[in-house]
């Protein structure tokens, strides 16, 4: 993690069920270390599922392509 993003951090509150805090304490895990990567997942996560979503046409398009034309230089493969 680079000290820009260390520097950047911000203080939130957020609701989180009492007994998984408690669980999550009792267990060492640092809170703020895991409801940060499970947010980094989260926004990884949408961009891959909007970036496909944004691209389907395109993907639709080649893979109408391959099924019509066959896949190009598939005459050289060794497999």
């Amino acid at each position: 993690m680079s000290d820009a993003r260390i520097s950047a951090r911000q203080r939130l509150n957020l609701t989180l069920p009492g007994a998984l805090v408690e669980e999550a304490k009792a267990l060492g895990l640092n809170l703020s270390r895991v409801c940060e990567a499970g947010l980094e997942a989260a926004v990884a996560a949408e961009r891959a599922r909007r970036w496909q979503a944004e691209n389907q046409a395109f993907f639709d398009a080649y893979n109408a392509k391959v099924e019509t034309e066959g896949l190009l230089l598939a005459e050289f493969r060794q497999f």
